[in-house]
């Protein structure tokens, strides 16, 4: 059995969450605020995400001042969120939408955009310019799962779940409010049917819930075991001048932290670095000569981060110059370490250079 669609609606109208991005009941949703909000919350929660929004739309208020704004601006704003190919990509959707001259207001048009995949499209259609559509995101595949008793292991349920799942707009109200019926999926996911100890007495949907009547809801979605998550090890140098001039440089646009800039220092590797390699491998170690000589590195602290798929554990090390040589483009730039805040840096590479300049002191 469906469960009824106006029993979710009228569960939401009494129980939605107030969020900054969501228009207020009778109000219609801004796209732009829709796709701002979305992109931040994948991979992030909504509690870490609200001062990012709010901040992110002081300096970026609607979506031609962010086609305008540099991108090293668009990082810098992004600077904690992670996943830094969001931010870039941000800015070439929002570049496109202005040449465009709008957003499309369908899911295939909007999925053509830059950064823009399945569910982010879906989200917008349906919340933005009220297209019956169900986006699915782990919240409704909970749901869906649970509602039907699925009890084939995620990730491998996945395509089940959204099929399953586009048929809970089946009713009629549904099609009239596509707009909340989608916020009240979240709403539900968010507050009741959560991962753990759902509260299934509360919930509006519980008569229609197969998994409830077979007494296994808190154990859906199952899950297959994940493998144990890897240590990768990495050395990064912080190399001052005695004007406060710091060394760093670009990462290259594609791949992890894209485009965001860092201190210098080789790839992260498998196996920890000694003292000897760490030499080799210092900024201008194959330049060496007088001129150039550094003095004796320090290694004066870790920083641990960890990513979806491995932990990195980094040795940061300093040292200080009368100067800093005259860098080729591959070694980086100096900047001055009073400016190296308002730089792309990714929240890892903050935490090295805090730990550099503190251990340089």
């Amino acid at each position: 059995m469906i469960p009824s669609d106006s029993d979710l609606l009228a569960w939401y109208d009494h129980n939605r969450r107030t969020l900054p991005w969501r228009a207020l009941p009778g109000e219609t949703a801004d796209p732009y605020h829709v796709w701002i909000s979305e992109i931040m919350l994948q991979q992030t929660t909504v509690t870490a995400v609200i001062p990012y929004y709010h901040n992110f739309l002081k300096r970026f208020p609607d979506i031609e001042a962010l086609a305008r704004a540099p991108v090293d601006e668009v990082l810098q704003a992004w600077s904690g969120l992670g996943y830094y190919s969001r931010a870039r990509n941000l800015h070439r959707c929002a570049e496109e939408v202005v040449r465009l001259g709008g957003f499309p207001r369908d899911v295939t048009g909007l999925q053509a955009l830059p950064g823009i995949g399945a569910y982010t499209a879906a989200a917008i259609a349906a919340i933005a310019f009220g297209v019956p559509v169900v986006p699915v995101d782990g919240n409704v595949e909970r749901i869906s799962a649970r509602i039907f008793a699925v009890q084939e292991p995620m990730p491998g349920a996945r395509r089940q779940l959204a099929a399953k799942a586009v048929t809970l707009n089946a009713g009629r109200e549904a099609h009239r409010r596509p707009s909340d019926f989608a916020q009240a999926l979240f709403d539900l996911g968010a507050t009741l049917c959560v991962p753990r100890s759902p509260a299934c007495v509360l919930c509006p949907w519980q008569k229609s819930c197969k998994a409830r009547k077979l007494g296994i809801q808190a154990e859906l979605p199952k899950k297959t075991p994940k493998a144990e998550r890897p240590t990768r090890h990495g050395v990064h140098f912080l190399l001052m001048d005695e004007a406060d001039q710091v060394l760093v440089r670009r990462r290259p646009p594609q791949g992890l932290l894209g485009g965001t800039i860092e201190l210098p220092g080789p790839e992260w590797r498998e196996k920890p670095w000694n003292v000897d390699e760490v030499v080799e491998v210092a900024p201008f170690a194959d330049r060496a000569s007088e001129a150039l000589r550094v003095p004796q590195w320090m290694c004066v602290g870790s920083v641990k981060h960890v990513f979806t798929h491995f932990t990195l554990l980094i040795d940061v090390y300093a040292a200080r110059v009368s100067s800093l040589p005259n860098p080729r483009e591959e070694e980086g730039f100096p900047v001055a370490l009073e400016k190296v805040d308002g730089l792309a840096l990714s929240s890892l590479m903050r935490k090295c250079v805090k730990t550099g300049v503190k251990g340089s002191d």
